[in-house]
């Protein structure tokens, strides 16, 4: 070990998503299993600078790995992206004794990890909690699947009533700038179309979509849209006042998911990823690793810096949009 550990301090920030708390939950045993304390930080950044610690033991997760959202809560912070702000949290974890951070969240919550790291001599390790799965370096972000499932189960709900009444619907879903969800939700649902912005090149992607229609037989379609906008371009409500104008003859509705693809029980899959990644981040802290992210290549973990995992752009699989344009036949 670099140095000597003794006391963690865990936080989630930014976003929930499913698994947070299996990752809580692997921290904290793997840490004790070793001997170190564990310090939970409630309300992520907002709770390193209003000193809301709680001491963590292995009873603490004890009936949390199938629980959604995150135990420890979580807060945005504009405070902590200031240097003031980060000079207090950092006092407050040198009060507190924690010698080293684990953070788990999005680009956001790794980027103030990263310019905290700069600052001040802490470990550092992030997971990758986000249902986005923008984060480069690793294959699978923590929460990505479960909300997978959660898009997918309420599509198949949409089209009953799609095919009852012939109409064009417009599923908008979270991602931020990535169409990880878009796109894959489309095909594990059987959807018609995904559009989304890493497919946005000259090719107008809804008359794309229009034209294809004109070879199907299909009388309803299910269109799943990124809520990405550019220049004002883009999100569900976009596309359906495009149909209203451009393709009168076409019936569209738009529904937003929102905030339902976060919630429920974390998919199996995310528990064992949480579980992997959690004890991972200590056995990194054990090796003297520090300012990585933990993530999964190939169901490997492995360990990314923090700087490439939130400037690097994540590409999608192109040969996912070929296979969606061929099977929604």
């Amino acid at each position: 070990m670099e140095r000597n550990i003794n006391t963690i301090g865990v936080l989630t920030s930014g976003g929930d998503a499913p698994g947070m708390n299996a990752a809580i939950r692997a921290v904290t045993r793997s840490a004790r299993y070793h001997n170190m304390n564990v310090v939970g930080i409630m309300r992520g950044y907002q709770g390193l600078i209003e000193k809301e610690f709680v001491k963590f033991t292995s009873s603490s997760v004890s009936n949390t790995i199938q629980r959604g959202g995150t135990i420890l809560k979580t807060a945005r912070c504009g405070a902590f992206m200031t240097p003031e702000g980060r000079k207090t949290a950092y006092d407050n974890m040198v009060e507190a004794g924690i010698d080293a951070l684990i953070v788990i969240g999005g680009n956001g919550s790794l980027t103030g990890a990263q310019l905290f790291a700069r600052e001040y001599d802490i470990p550092i390790i992030g997971l990758p909690g986000t249902i986005d799965n923008d984060l480069y370096g690793t294959d699978s972000t923590i929460g990505y699947d479960s909300a997978l499932n959660t898009i997918v189960e309420c599509v198949d709900k949409i089209r009953d009533t799609a095919n009852s009444h012939d109409r064009i619907f417009f599923i908008e879903v979270m991602g931020r700038d990535a169409g990880f969800l878009a796109q894959n939700s489309a095909i594990a649902s059987g959807a018609e179309a995904a559009i989304i912005p890493e497919d946005s090149t000259d090719v107008d992607q809804l008359a794309e979509f229009i034209e294809r229609g004109k070879r199907k037989s299909k009388n309803s379609a299910i269109v799943l849209v990124s809520e990405a906008q550019k220049n004002g371009v883009g999100g569900a409500f976009y596309y359906a006042e495009r149909i209203k104008k451009e393709y009168p003859q076409f019936d569209a509705r738009v529904t937003i998911l929102g905030h339902l693809q976060r919630g429920g029980t974390p998919s199996a899959y995310d528990r064992i990823l949480a579980s992997r990644m959690g004890y991972a981040a200590i056995e990194a802290l054990l090796e003297g690793q520090r300012n990585i992210m933990v993530g999964i290549k190939n169901d490997e973990i492995v360990y990314v810096p923090i700087s490439r995992a939130i400037k690097m752009d994540k590409p999608i699989n192109k040969e996912l949009i070929a296979v969606l344009n061929v099977l929604s036949m």
